[in-house]
């Protein structure tokens, strides 16, 4: 990770990383002597976020050294974030090696979309069956701030957004254990289309997203379900496997185009 990335690296809306003392380390403010050194959490959340922002790209190196300074932190408090990553299947803690962001092949990707399509269906249909009751109107409200991001070219924000989108169903279809199952896979989803696809918008076609709230709102479970399936091999489809991958100076490039 360069000294580019670092401060880069929390720039991108986190919160609780931005009032902290990582801000200062990172170059983004003057730090308070007597400001807070970051948490664990809040390290997290920094380098997830920057992860599903595209600041930082599948295969990257994450040096505890490093981070440790530019956060301003001990090793091992980077080295709990990088452990807590890792079981969310975005980071890759390899012995001798370190840490990275995980680099998603093109088999992998291809068992984690089998085993979405195998539990998002049973997701839309258990939301029609409740007509979206009580979902609608933030299920709406998202879309919204889909299209704006599609209309106005923010990738980062348009993959973030229809990621979140499928944790939302999740959420309202109300099981707990499929909101955790899937927030895995929709990391692990993300990295391959940071990797693969050619564009965000290539990544997830314009208008089903919408299509599935209405078959929700119609309470038509089976169309719920099978727009579901549809959408998600659309998906699919629309990664390019022969990508290979990203460069430092061209994650570097990008990182400057999305700033």
């Amino acid at each position: 990770m360069t000294v580019i990335e670092k401060r880069k690296l929390c720039a991108i809306g986190s919160p609780n990383c931005m009032q902290s003392g990582s801000a200062g380390a990172l170059g983004l403010t003057a730090a308070s002597p007597a400001a807070t050194p970051p948490t664990e959490g809040d390290i997290y959340t920094c380098i997830f976020t920057a992860l599903l922002s595209r600041r930082l790209q599948p295969g990257m190196r994450l040096g505890e050294d490093e981070l440790a300074t530019a956060f301003g932190v001990s090793r091992t408090k980077i080295r709990s974030a990088l452990a807590r990553l890792a079981q969310d299947g975005v980071v890759e803690l390899r012995r001798n090696q370190g840490a990275s962001v995980a680099q998603p092949s093109e088999e992998l990707t291809r068992h984690v979309f089998a085993l979405r399509s195998l539990v998002e269906p049973s997701v839309a249909r258990d939301l029609a069956g409740q007509r979206g009751r009580g979902s609608l109107a933030a299920l709406r409200r998202h879309l919204r701030l889909e299209n704006d991001a599609r209309k106005a070219g923010r990738d980062a924000d348009l993959v973030r957004l229809t990621g979140a989108f499928h944790l939302m169903l999740a959420e309202k279809a109300g099981n707990p254990l499929v909101v955790r199952l899937l927030r895995e896979l929709e990391a692990m989803t993300c990295l391959a289309i940071l990797r693969f696809a050619p564009t965000a918008v290539a990544a997830c076609p314009h208008n089903e997203h919408a299509a599935l709230v209405g078959a929700i709102a119609a309470g038509d479970q089976d169309q719920a379900a099978l727009l579901m399936r549809d959408h998600l091999d659309h998906v699919l489809s629309g990664l390019d496997f022969r990508i290979g991958p990203p460069s430092l100076s061209a994650a570097l490039d990008l990182a400057l185009v999305v700033t």
